[in-house]
């Protein structure tokens, strides 16, 4: 995932885009950047790399210097952004969220037209820069974005930064949120609503799947309205989402304690206390404690003063390292203790099974462990979560390989709850984490805590359905 910010002021802007995108930093782990605009000094970029530090260290020397009236800025967990492209349409910046699975092909294109690639990522072209040369081809950056959305496959939101003002379009499907918050003599776009409020925004507008709006300091204008169709990703609400933020006017900790109470109803286990995985987990077990009136305790804690989030190193025996050293167990509330657990999804199923072993190993008699959404049988095809190298790395995946001996089975035969083969494929991941019991959400109770009809939804995570 990764998120952005932007901003169109008739005051100097620099530090409300230097903080708004400061408050997407949970969503990207590689690279961060910025750019900014204003008549007398043009456009100025700073671009830096996440991996061994955080956004507001590694650019609080470069703001210093920059000057301007508007302005982006990107957390990406891939290429560098924003890109500064010049073309017919004039010079501007550009900054992407999404992904795009036909990238191969659409570089062949340009290749046939002889047209050049300038920057790299992981060893191949940008992809924020492929988007700024579909627009490009554009007789208008509002038919250019058309083109991006007419041309990709998988999904992509965009903003742009130009002389005439800051350009949003969301991605064509809606899969990842924009929304314009406004205060007096500026407006802002986000993808997550917890920029605006200390930053003295409101929320003024949701942009709707494949809306193009222009923000200037006076207003915004839609250039384009918003298709009938969208597939918002639940994991918004579930797992991404900082618990202030608002999609689609839900919020994501109040939607979590839906989810987890809709756990709790189906529960009867008996036990002493229930508790969140941190961080995502805990409003998950909020809703939990609430609805089986049990108490709601921190068995453990996470310390976060020094350790750097456990999926920014990119060595795996140094994440796993980093995962184990910042969860401290208090054997205080975990000995001869009956405890259910409750955390966001199971993706690899490692950190989880390392936190199990932990809970053992300080004296806890009995760990139950509870989902807050259905298990992942499908990787992402849209947004690069649950994204491995090969699909065994998926807990799902593995289960169903122990039960099997097979790499080409049909998951949608274990993505549903009154199928045998969920319950075995459930109780051999149970098994290899070594939990006392395991059970994961329905897709219709999650359904139900998000607020929206199941074909607003993406869940192809879940039950492999959607819009390719």
């Amino acid at each position: 995932m990764s998120g952005f910010f932007g901003c169109i002021s008739k005051t100097d802007c620099v530090v409300d885009v230097f903080y708004g995108t400061d408050y997407h930093s949970h969503l990207g782990t590689k690279r961060a950047g910025v750019a900014y605009y204003c008549e007398k000094k043009g456009f100025q970029r700073a671009i830096h790399s996440l991996e061994n530090g955080y956004f507001r260290n590694k650019f609080e020397d470069d703001i210093a210097g920059f000057v301007g009236n508007s302005g982006i800025g990107v957390i990406s967990d891939a290429e560098a952004q924003p890109i500064v492209l010049t073309s017919h349409l004039g010079r501007f910046a550009i900054a992407t969220v999404g992904r795009i699975n036909n990238l191969d092909e659409l570089e062949k294109y340009f290749i046939s037209q002889r047209r050049t690639f300038s920057e790299t990522s992981q060893g191949g072209i940008n992809p924020t820069e492929l988007v700024g040369m579909i627009i490009s081809e554009g007789d208008s950056f509002t038919e250019g974005i058309c083109r991006v959305f007419d041309k990709i496959k998988g999904s992509c939101s965009i903003m742009l930064l130009t002389e005439e003002g800051i350009f949003a379009a969301r991605d064509k499907l809606g899969r990842t949120p924009m929304i314009i918050g406004t205060k007096e003599g500026a407006y802002s776009v986000a993808f997550e609503t917890c920029s605006f409020s200390n930053l003295g925004y409101e929320i003024d507008k949701y942009i709707g799947p494949g809306e193009i709006i222009r923000l200037t300091a006076d207003g915004y204008e839609q250039l384009k309205q918003p298709l009938d169709k969208m597939q918002i990703c639940s994991f918004l609400w579930v797992y991404y989402g900082y618990p202030p933020s608002f999609y689609e006017n839900i919020n994501v900790d109040e939607c979590r304690y839906r989810c987890g109470a809709a756990l709790a109803k189906y529960d009867n286990e008996e036990i002493d206390f229930a508790t969140g995985i941190p961080d995502s987990g805990i409003g998950h077990a909020i809703g939990y404690s609430n609805e089986r009136c049990i108490p709601h305790m921190r068995p453990y804690s996470k310390y976060t003063p020094t350790w750097p989030r456990s999926f920014m190193p990119q060595n795996q025996q140094m994440r796993e390292l980093v995962a184990k050293m910042k969860l401290i167990p208090n054997p205080a509330l975990i000995k001869n203790k009956r405890g259910v657990f409750l955390d966001d999804s199971i993706v690899r199923g490692t950190q989880l099974s390392d936190n199990v072993k932990d809970l053992f190993a300080a004296g806890i008699k009995e760990a139950h462990i509870r989902i807050a959404c259905p298990p992942l049988t499908f990787p992402c095809e849209f947004l690069n979560f649950s994204q491995s190298r090969s699909n065994l790395d998926l807990a799902t995946h593995k289960a169903v390989y122990q039960l099997t001996g097979k790499t080409d089975v049909d998951m949608r035969d274990y993505s549903d709850t009154k199928n045998g083969n969920y319950a075995a494929m459930v109780e051999q991941m149970r098994k290899n984490l070594g939990v006392t019991s395991l059970k994961f959400q329905k897709t219709s109770d999650l359904v139900e805590a998000i607020g929206l009809p199941k074909e607003k939804l993406c869940t192809h995570c879940f039950d492999g359905s959607g819009y390719l």
